[in-house]
Parts: C-alpha cells; structure tokens; sequence
C-alpha cells in the first residue's frame, strides 16, 4: 500500500507536553520556540482539555503531533484519524498492533487531503521489558516484536513508526530514509531514567537513523527548559541544516 511521506525537515526534537495544568503547561511553552522544537499533546493533557489546546498551540506556531494511540475497529480508528487531521495536526498515531485492516483504513480515510498529517504506527512502548512482553503473551524479544510491527506498519501504508532508538538502525536499513522513526526514550547522558526502559542519548538515536526525538522531563522539567533544549540541538546539530539560522545551535 503506498505511504504518503512527507520530508525530514524542520526541528527534530518533539517536547512531551505532560501537563494537567494549563498554567504551567503556558509557562513552559512561553519559553520554546516553534523554529526550535515540535510539541506532543498526549492522553492526558487531550483529555483534560480537548482541542482547544492543540488550537492554542498552532496559533502559537508549534506544529502538534496528537498522541493518543488510537486503537480500536478500523472504522472507528480511521474516524479518528481524520477528525486529527480536520485539527491540522502535523502528526497522528495509532497502534500497529490493531492489524492490517486498520492501519490501511486510516490511510484510505486521509486520501485526497491536501496536507494530510504524517501517519505513524506505535511498535511494542519503551516502557516494556522482554519480561513484561512475556507476560502479555507476546514471545518475542523486544526488537523481534518491533521488527514485526513495523514491517507490517510499512506494508500497510504507514509513513513511520513510534520505535524505541535501539531498533532504529535495524529499521532504518530494511524500510529505506523515507520511513519515520519516532523514538521516545531519549535521554541525555545526565538525565534520569524515569519510567523508560529502553533509553539512548539525542547523538546515539540520531546515529543510529531516528527521525525525531520524543524528549520531555529532561526539557519540561529542567530549570531553564530553553537552554535543555538547546543543549539537545547541540548535541544534534548536524542534523539540522534547514534550522533557521536564529535558532540553530551556537558553534
């Protein structure tokens, strides 16, 4: 099934927005800029305040990735998907595991759209062990699970996958530079590990083929949220030739 890729260009770091407080959640963002990062509305900070807030965050200029992993029959999911794309979002996933059906109904539902958003497939989450894939009945290594998915991801018309860094360099081999990797998990080396298992630096995910870098508690929660981003930029910045060159990292 054909993918509708859509070019690697622009900020590769994409800031969790993790909040339930709006008040915080603009304090934060009064700090970025659009030119220097994207942004992820996720679960909770969607359910707590609805479209309004991807709204607020386009005017602002941030282009949104909507993550809410939707997951369910193919009409409903497919449905979704569009209503995401109606938002103007830059970026919409749903779970590779929902199967072949749904993943290519979401991608029959967003043809013929001028800008479509970029259509991105969850593998197996960075929070899951071999050991807690195990226990889902799930007999695979974390990166045979990924692999799996993901080739069915592409197969089904996907533009990329949500993947954790470490498998990155095997899927950027067997599906080509126009697949997306989206990776969470990324943490520079003086940052906590939190709740992710599977973790790598912005360099190492880079290298090894990510597309965008999901980064949050390591820039939401620092004291100076612009300079931690900055310092993610540097650490990436030969990645980033089309950056303005207002925002692109000191030499």
């Amino acid at each position: 099934m054909t993918q509708i890729n859509n070019p690697v260009v622009g900020p590769r770091v994409i800031v969790a927005l993790d909040f339930d407080d709006m008040a915080c959640l603009e304090r934060l963002v009064s700090q970025l800029s659009p030119l220097a990062c994207r942004v992820k509305v996720g679960k909770e900070l969607f359910t707590r305040f609805g479209p309004a807030v991807v709204e607020k965050l386009q005017k602002q200029g941030f282009e949104v990735f909507l993550d809410l992993k939707f997951h369910d029959i193919p009409n409903t999911t497919a449905q979704a998907v569009r209503a995401a794309a109606a938002m103007g979002v830059w970026m919409v996933n749903v779970h590779a595991s929902g199967g072949r059906r749904m993943m290519e109904t979401c991608r029959e539902r967003l043809t013929g759209l001028s800008n479509p958003p970029l259509l991105i497939a969850v593998t197996a989450l960075t929070s899951l062990s071999q050991a807690d894939l195990a226990e889902i009945g799930w007999d695979l290594s974390p990166v045979a699970c990924v692999q799996r998915l993901a080739a069915l991801a592409a197969d089904s018309g996907m533009d990329g996958v949500v993947c954790s860094a470490q498998e990155a360099a095997a899927l950027r081999s067997q599906h080509g530079e126009s697949f997306s990797l989206v990776t969470p998990g990324i943490r520079p080396a003086t940052a906590a590990r939190d709740d992710q298992v599977r973790i790598v630096t912005p360099r190492d995910a880079m290298e090894a083929g990510s597309s965008y870098l999901v980064v949050g508690r390591p820039i939401t929660q620092a004291d100076q949220p612009a300079e931690a981003l900055a310092r993610i930029n540097e650490e990436i910045k030969e990645w980033l030739p089309e950056l303005d060159s207002n925002q692109r990292p000191n030499d």
